[in-house]
């Protein structure tokens, strides 16, 4: 029964993506899965994706885990490296601001556009298309270098304590200066400069 498979291998938070379902065809799968959400066994996030339906230790009606959905959407897509954090929460993730954001950004393979907003329960997402496809080999250099292009906007450090953060986010994520050289030109001219100040460009020569 489709139910148990999804108890046993869904947390309740968990996005459930029709396409990762068994089943005869999409089509049984979705009347199945329609069955279940009028049962009130599920809750439809919107077309093709729920999640377990259940309440909070408050009495309160469950939500989906946004993260895990960023995840599982953009960052990870079918199992395979497809995105990374961006903009002021990814400063904010390695210190660099204590600044929270007021909404998701992300850069994705994923993306069908440029720039996209997308409304998940109440929640904003912002997905940006990457200047190339992302890998598992190249994430790390392409978010070093997406940060060095925002990081003069958002960054409430600077001079030694800045070129630190900088090194331990390189050691972090793993950046490979022959791919952030390859990749450098169709980022914008500031992240030069950014790089300059981080103390970096013997990185370049």
């Amino acid at each position: 029964m489709l139910y148990d498979y999804i108890i046993t291998n869904y947390q309740k938070d968990e996005p459930i993506f029709l396409a990762e379902l068994p089943g005869k065809s999409s089509e049984s799968v979705r009347q199945e899965m329609k069955k279940l959400t009028d049962e009130g066994k599920l809750e439809r996030l919107y077309n093709g994706v729920y999640y377990i339906a259940y309440r909070t230790i408050l009495g309160t009606k469950g939500k989906v885990s946004i993260d895990k959905f960023i995840q599982k959407k953009f960052l990870e897509a079918n199992g395979e490296v497809s995105g990374y954090i961006t903009g002021i929460q990814l400063a904010n993730m390695y210190g660099f601001t204590t600044q929270n954001p007021s909404c998701y950004e992300v850069c994705s393979n994923e993306a069908s556009t440029k720039q996209r907003k997308l409304d998940i329960d109440g929640r904003q997402i912002i997905v940006y298309k990457p200047v190339v496809d992302i890998s598992k080999e190249n994430k790390g250099s392409l978010q070093f270098l997406d940060l060095m292009s925002t990081i003069d906007k958002y960054s409430e450090i600077k001079g030694d304590e800045f070129t630190a953060k900088i090194k331990a986010f390189i050691a972090m994520v793993g950046v490979d200066f022959e791919q952030v050289k390859k990749y450098l030109s169709l980022f914008p001219d500031r992240v030069y400069r950014n790089i300059y100040q981080g103390g970096l460009m013997h990185e370049l020569v």
